[in-house]
């Protein structure tokens, strides 16, 4: 059995920063996301002959040691519950920057959750899938619905999931100013651990997220853009608060991202409403409205010329093809 997934990344505006459980990867606070239709990993998932070993490539290479042992542990997963003793191979490719704060590890784990689950004949509803993703990691869990997305947190595995936002009434884009595309300095895990252990702003922001969601909800249900943008430029910024108040503390952000930051305030000074939202990365994400996602494309070129801008409109959910049994939906894998 061989089946190809393709899932796209998602941008939190409701961030996900730190876990209950590591293991599981259960996180402190729910998060609601935009996936984006840009940057989509495409995998492929073979299945190999009982008694050789997962092999793992990234762009036709062997993937370095560290990310390709967390691929293979994923695979045993999936085999566990598939009852299956064939091992796999995994193809992969990013079209994106890979662990820039792009979210490619939620489009990867995502397209490796869907494309394996295919291939072992795991027959798994969304919310399922949206489980076995967030194994892998936390944020895939919410690629694999299109347009928003609300990761639940929940307190153990079963209720630990995501699922669409069906009631958003706004048509949303980011412009993505790409300030550097090479990897961060330390990972997102290591960042979140750090976070949780040491920074005395942890809990007031696990305090305030569940408010914060729920005036998201309703900002989307009522389709203001306004409360929508403000929520989310607020949530980003106190996240990267309560990164640097860790021992040592986690700088993601650079002049670069700083610029970008005033610059997008500044558009909304001149009367062109935009809102910025910054993960794991330096990386300046620009939330604005569909239509208005190229003047503000220009208008931040216009003020960081050497900074590459890409527009994300709102994306789909994964999608999964089996040459033998042909293509299906996000959940229905076999």
């Amino acid at each position: 059995m061989s089946a190809t997934a393709v899932a796209f990344p998602n941008i939190a505006l409701i961030k996900y920063w730190g876990k209950r459980d590591e293991a599981l990867i259960i996180p402190q606070t729910s998060s609601l996301s935009l996936t984006l239709d840009v940057y989509p990993t495409t995998t492929t998932v073979t299945l190999l002959a009982p008694g050789a070993q997962h092999q793992v490539l990234q762009d036709g290479e062997p993937m370095p040691q560290q990310a390709a042992h967390k691929v293979s542990r994923f695979l045993d997963h999936v085999a566990g519950l598939a009852g299956s003793q064939h091992p796999a191979r995994v193809e992969t490719s990013n079209a994106g920057p890979t662990g820039a704060g792009l979210a490619s590890s939620a489009s990867g784990f995502a397209a490796l959750a869907a494309a394996a689950a295919s291939s072992y004949g795991l027959e798994l509803s969304a919310r399922d899938l949206s489980r076995l993703a967030r194994r892998g990691s936390g944020s895939a869990s919410r690629s694999i619905f299109g347009d928003f997305a609300v990761w639940n947190a929940g307190s153990d595995d079963v209720t630990s999931y995501a699922e669409p936002v069906d009631d958003a009434h706004i048509e949303a884009a980011m412009v993505l100013g790409i300030v550097n595309a090479g990897a961060k300095p330390i990972s997102s895990r290591d960042a979140m651990r750090r976070t949780v252990e040491t920074s005395p702003y942890n809990a007031p922001w696990v305090e305030t997220n569940p408010t914060e969601l729920a005036l998201m909800r309703g900002a989307l249900r009522r389709g203001d853009f306004t409360e929508v943008g403000e929520i989310t430029e607020r949530n980003a910024l106190r996240m990267h608060a309560a990164m640097l108040g860790a021992v040592p503390p986690v700088r993601y952000l650079t002049a670069g991202s700083m610029a970008l930051l005033d610059a997008v305030a500044d558009l909304r000074q001149s009367g062109l409403e935009a809102y910025a939202t910054m993960d794991a990365g330096p990386n300046v994400k620009t939330l604005c409205r569909a239509a208005e996602a190229p003047a503000v494309q220009a208008a931040l070129g216009a003020a960081a010329p050497d900074i590459e801008f890409v527009i994300a409109g709102a994306g789909p959910g994964v999608s999964v093809s089996n040459p033998t049994v042909g293509d299906t939906g996000p959940g229905a894998t076999r």
